[in-house]
């Protein structure tokens, strides 16, 4: 072995550049302590000696009562720099996904040269609404490492005790100060002739372990708490791609909201709501009617400044009730008069469809090293006839033929999955997925949104 050297190579100079390495890990095991070792075991595989600069661990309701001692047993075998750690409904992978069942899945990745900032949303002063003083949303991104180089943030969050409507755009406001991948925007009145860039996407996904308040755990390092958020952001040599795909299927026609407050809709395109929604109901066929057995949504557009509206166009939430006294219509968001809604059902040929589609466009870039999948709580069996659906579909596009044999064609057959070298994957089954659309960040419903981390 060659002796280290007081004078560190530059790049240049370097003979191998460092590689960023993933691996990832699932038990199904029901005691938690023997679950963590089953894990780790797969994830040192992945990691091929490497030691994690981060790891994301995922629990189930089974494990959230042994949560702090899984904590500590993760941080003994693999000695990340970073842990964060939520409770789910479910948990998710490789190519499976654990419901209804005890499930703990980790995936840790070794970053050369990539810097990591954790934080926890309580280090903010309380945000009922966004800030929009540049100098408090810099205090914001400063304390959540957005800055020069960032390439992107990973949020985990409890539903009952977090103002998502607050945190989320002041989350996207301040990075938007820093311009696309972390650069500083451009002076006002000096052109800008490049391409536009993406910004860094902001993804992850709200805890769902518990129905009601205290009963979610989150992890960050040594510090176990039940309610707030955590993150973690990257900055440096690290591209993280994020891919939203919806999970349900528009029915009638987009309808702009003329009466209604808060929550309550009673007008849709001059007409009362109920009116308007009973003659959409009526005019769908047998299967669409059957759907909505499983619920009726809503989308609201995230712009109204389309003359034509797509399945990525809008933000899906749930129709709560009727109020038959006025006519109302109620909606799990608040809304306004002027929006443009349109109804929706959850549809599983639509999904699958959709998530197909995404993935296509992201093989056509070079192979992520792993990858972090926030899937809706009322996808998995509750929608799919086929378990393990979206984990699979994501697994099978990055599949490829084992380093032993590298000139093998990857097998289609269910029984041949062992001859495939799988990209790392892990993650949970969310009461609320966090990903961007356009240049900002929302909560979703009924989605699955994947990010995948590749080289920089």
């Amino acid at each position: 072995m060659e002796p280290a050297s007081p004078h560190p190579r530059t790049p240049a100079q370097s003979v191998h550049a460092p590689a960023a390495v993933g691996g990832a890990g699932l038990s199904g095991r029901a005691d938690s302590l023997d679950a963590v070792t089953h894990a780790v075991a797969q994830v040192r595989e992945g990691l091929r000696g490497e030691r994690p600069n981060v790891v994301f661990l995922f629990l189930s309701v089974h494990h959230v009562h042994m949560a702090r001692a899984v904590a500590a047993a993760v941080r003994a075998a693999l000695g990340p720099e970073i842990l964060l750690g939520v409770s789910g409904e479910g948990v998710v992978g490789g190519g499976a996904e654990l419901e209804n069942t005890p499930g703990l899945a980790l995936v840790g990745m070794h970053l050369p040269g990539v810097s990591m900032r954790a934080f926890r949303t309580d280090q903010w002063p309380a945000m009922k609404e966004p800030p929009t003083d540049d100098s408090h949303l810099r205090d914001i991104a400063a304390s959540a490492g957005i800055g020069p180089g960032y390439r992107g943030t990973v949020l985990l969050a409890d539903p009952f005790s977090v103002p998502m409507n607050a945190i989320l755009p002041a989350l996207a406001r301040a990075r938007a100060l820093t311009g696309p991948s972390g650069t500083p925007p451009i002076p006002p009145g000096e052109a800008n002739h490049a391409a536009p860039t993406p910004l860094p996407p902001i993804i992850g996904g709200l805890a769902s372990a518990a129905k009601r308040p205290g009963g979610n755990v989150l992890i960050l390092n040594d510090s176990i708490a039940n309610t707030g958020g955590i993150g973690v952001s990257f900055s440096g040599p690290i591209r993280i791609d994020a891919v939203v795909s919806q999970g349900c299927k528009p029915v009638g026609p987009p309808l702009v909201i003329t009466s209604g407050k808060g929550q309550m809709v009673t007008g849709l395109g001059g007409r009362p709501a109920m009116h308007v929604l009973s003659e959409i109901i009526e005019s769908l066929d047998e299967a669409t009617r059957e759907r909505l057995r499983k619920g009726l949504f809503v989308g609201r557009a995230v712009s109204e400044y389309k003359d034509r509206f797509g399945r990525d166009d809008f933000l899906i939430r749930n129709v709560v009730g009727v109020e038959q006294s006025t006519g109302a219509i109620a909606v799990a968001d608040l809304l306004r008069i002027g929006q443009t809604i349109q109804f929706h059902v959850r549809d599983e040929a639509t999904a699958g469809e959709d998530l197909s589609l995404l993935l296509d466009g992201q093989q056509l870039r070079d192979d992520p090293f792993a990858a972090l999948l926030f899937t809706c709580n009322g996808r998995g069996s509750r929608l799919f006839s086929k378990p393990h659906h979206d984990a699979t579909m994501i697994s099978a596009a990055f599949a490829r033929p084992r380093e032993s044999d590298p000139f093998a064609p990857v097998p289609d057959a269910p029984e041949s999955r062992l001859a495939r070298k799988f990209m790392p994957l892990g993650g949970f089954f969310a009461g609320g997925e966090i990903g961007p659309i356009g240049d900002g960040v929302f909560v979703h419903g009924q989605t699955a949104c994947l990010a995948l981390f590749r080289a920089g």
